[in-house]
């Protein structure tokens, strides 16, 4: 019986060492990492800038505690306001925290404008961590079962349907905040349309609802621009972002502008781990790396060759409904589910993610390159010709 709790159900493999966009196991197959850690390893693996600076780091100092000033957390929240337009930065260690650090937020702006039960709307098809919270706010009812009573303060609206906010906005005044993801990515890779999220923008402005984006997933990178609604003409009030920012190295981030800057103060929200000097100079090896090599453009322009090459595959494009997302978090939608196919695909050396029973979810490095984002494109094509 294994020391571990069965909470995920693994495939018997484990990985000895990577490079690149490839992992090698114990037994030395090599497989094309499509899924990259679920949008973790940005940079692929064994990345030398990534390498580096936890080398450098750990010589010095791993850890402190945030009772004092850390120098690398002070550096990464300068620069990674700077490119997100935001104002100010709390460090925890997760997607979740992160996520977590936006509902108190949110909850805490609330009080201070005397909303007694502040709520915050929430998307159908949502995903936001799997604290009491954030599990909350997740429009999945598999993952919430078991688990009540769930945190009360959530409102769920339908994507991309603005009607259906402007009738929460009209019947709900104690409604202080939107919580959504750019691009859901747990629930088959759906987008949310510029146009919807601007006119969301339009109606956080006229009811003093904080605008908060989940940029967990799609951020730091993956979908082209630094961040998803850099590429949709406006800017949230508060925005997370974890995953790719450590390049497998846990930490999570929650921005704020703004009223939402002002709102938490000393004591009200903190984190052991969150923002150590270890995490925060290999977050900033990573953002620098993304940055200055250009890899949100070579990750839209990988993700329309994927795209392209998919399509243009008949018998395979024969069983696709769509191709959905941006730059490199694709979601190729087939015609039946296709429960056996991520399986199918790691005997061939592809590890690919299946969401939603049936899309197929790529989520690569961003140092992809053209012949690896063919080979990609070749094997994920061959396995729906199969199927």
């Amino acid at each position: 019986m294994s020391a571990l709790m069965q909470t995920y159900a693994r495939l018997p493999v484990t990985f000895s060492h990577g490079e690149g966009v490839y992992l090698y196991d114990t037994e030395g197959r090599r497989y094309l990492d499509a899924i990259a850690g679920i949008a973790v390893n940005g940079l692929g693996h064994a990345h030398p800038a990534v390498t580096a600076a936890i080398r450098q780091q750990a010589d010095k100092l791993i850890h402190t505690s945030n009772l004092y000033r850390i120098e690398a957390q002070e550096q990464l929240g300068e620069a990674l306001t700077r490119v997100a337009g935001m104002d100010n930065c709390f460090f925890g260690n997760s997607g979740a925290e992160a996520n977590e650090a936006a509902i108190k937020l949110a909850r805490l702006y609330g009080h201070q404008r005397k909303i007694d039960k502040p709520a915050i709307v929430v998307l159908e098809g949502a995903f936001h961590g799997r604290t009491l919270a954030t599990l909350s706010a997740t429009g999945n009812r598999k993952i919430q079962a078991g688990f009540e009573p769930l945190v009360t303060g959530f409102i769920r609206a339908p994507r991309n349907d603005i009607q259906a906010l402007r009738q929460i906005a009209a019947h709900n005044p104690g409604v202080v905040a939107i919580l959504a993801e750019p691009i859901q990515g747990e629930s088959g890779v759906n987008p949310l349309s510029a146009e919807y999220l601007q006119a969301v923008r339009e109606i956080c402005d006229k009811e003093e609802w904080l605008l908060m984006l989940d940029e967990v997933q799609t951020g730091n990178g993956r979908t082209g621009n630094y961040f998803a609604y850099q590429g949709m003409d406006l800017i949230p009030d508060v925005v997370t972002t974890a995953k790719g920012l450590g390049n497998g190295v846990p930490i999570g981030a929650c921005m704020a502008r703004g009223a939402a800057a002002r709102v938490l103060g000393a004591g009200q929200h903190g984190s052991t781990f969150g923002g150590n000097p270890l995490a925060c100079a290999t977050a900033l090896a990573v953002l620098t790396t993304i940055t200055e090599d250009g890899l949100g453009d070579n990750a839209t322009a990988m993700g329309q060759l994927i795209t392209d090459a998919l399509w243009a595959d008949t018998a395979a494009a024969a069983n696709i409904v769509e191709i959905r997302g941006r730059g490199l978090m694709l979601g190729v939608q087939l015609k039946k589910d296709c429960p056996d196919l991520a399986q199918r695909a790691f005997d061939a050396g592809l590890l690919i993610n299946v969401t939603a029973g049936n899309t197929i979810r790529l989520l690569p490095p961003l140092v992809i390159n053209t012949q690896e984002a063919q080979a990609l494109a070749a094997g994920v094509a061959q396995l729906i010709r199969e199927a």
